[in-house]
């Protein structure tokens, strides 16, 4: 089965009464848990940013309790589920503060964690790769953004 482009597939929608668009949408949530936590970011939480901003933040500082840093292993392994889900949630919004926010907020928490990162290679790259990804994103916002966030990016 071909796919079809993103304006096909707008055109189409277009043509669909809301009964049927309404049936699309929930058909798309059944099969795929990310459509379903999507769906459910549009119609219950876009209009808080703030507050969806909080959630996330609560959910990372839950999954940074749990990690098990007996073993480097296993510590690099769950940082880097925490920061797939984090860049998850980061797409839902399609914010750059908001992934800014958020990405400064996993490297405060990684460098918190008390994780030698600097032991493993991969680790300290991540967080470097981080670092590189949130100057990137500052470097696109106003003058007085980019001074806000460039003070706090100091003390990573």
């Amino acid at each position: 089965m071909s796919t079809v482009s993103i304006n096909e597939i707008k055109k189409e929608l277009v043509n669909l009464s809301h009964a049927q668009l309404s049936n699309v949408c929930l058909l798309l949530a059944k099969y795929k848990k990310d459509n379903k936590e999507l769906l459910a970011y549009i119609l219950f939480q876009s209009d808080d940013r703030a507050g969806y901003i909080e959630r996330v933040k609560r959910e990372t500082d839950e999954k940074f309790k749990n990690i098990n840093s007996s073993n480097l292993y296993f510590a690099k392994k769950s940082i880097r589920k925490i920061l797939r889900d984090l860049n998850k949630h980061i797409r839902y919004t399609s914010s750059k503060e908001t992934e800014v926010e958020l990405l400064m907020y996993f490297c405060q928490e990684l460098k918190n964690s008390g994780i030698p990162i600097h032991k493993s290679v991969a680790l300290n790259n991540l967080y470097k790769s981080q670092i590189k990804k949130i100057e990137k994103t500052i470097a696109l916002f106003h003058e007085d953004l980019q001074h806000d966030y460039s003070k706090i990016m100091e003390t990573l």
